[in-house]
């Protein structure tokens, strides 16, 4: 278990929390009944991920100035998190509407989603496929899809496909590829767009071989 995971570590900012004014190590030991280094220990932690704030109070005395801690205001989010659970409940919406209707907006969505993820291209850049799909690879690989370009070759053959080694959204996928997919596809149609490309994304193959998905590209006019 990790000290981010910790129940001890919680135990700590709980007691911070109760607490009507900052609390020394000693203070906070010996409200939990434990070694202050063991207190210690957890404080550091809970400082360095920002959860507690530490602070010397002003000595009113001779010996050493005080050191206390405080809980700073917030939730913790050292707390799990479940993403996955939140994509379902989103797609569920889709799930629910006629299926055409379904993939369409799912498409649309992705088609928003991949504009927004690019810049255009300067006005003294005129648009080429080539520069285009490389600038595509390059958003897919920052996702995390691992994308690689299959056939074509040279400025005036870009690829015909793209792999897609990896899916940042495989158990989604795997479990309603029908929309998960689509989302994707116009993921790309709207980066291709928004740049300018004289190619666009037409077709998505979900898991066209056991470890790959496929996606096809293809001209809008004659290059």
């Amino acid at each position: 278990m990790t000290r981010r995971e910790s129940p001890r570590r919680r135990e700590v900012l709980d007691v911070l929390r109760a607490a009507p004014a900052p609390l020394g190590v000693a203070e906070t030991a010996e409200r939990m009944g434990l070694h202050p280094n063991t207190v210690r220990f957890h404080l550091d932690g809970l400082v360095a991920d920002g959860l507690v704030e530490r602070r010397t109070e002003p000595s009113v005395g001779p010996g050493r100035p005080r050191i206390v801690h405080t809980a700073r205001p917030g939730m913790d989010r050292g707390g799990p998190r479940d993403y996955r659970l939140l994509a379902r409940i989103l797609l569920s919406r889709w799930a629910a509407a006629d299926p055409a209707q379904a993939r369409a907006e799912a498409v649309e969505t992705g088609r928003v989603w991949g504009r927004s993820l690019v810049d255009p291209p300067p006005p003294h850049e005129p648009p080429a496929p080539e520069r285009s799909v490389t600038r595509l690879l390059g958003l897919l690989d920052g996702l995390g899809f691992a994308p690689q370009p299959e056939g074509g070759g040279g400025p005036d053959r870009p690829p015909r496909r793209i792999r897609l080694r990896h899916c940042p959204f495989l158990e989604l996928a795997e479990e309603r590829s029908d929309l998960v997919c689509p989302l994707h596809l116009g993921l790309m149609q709207g980066a291709l767009a928004r740049l300018g490309a004289p190619l666009t994304a037409t077709a998505l193959e979900p898991f066209a071989e056991p470890e790959s998905c496929l996606a096809h590209l293809a001209p809008t006019s004659p290059l």
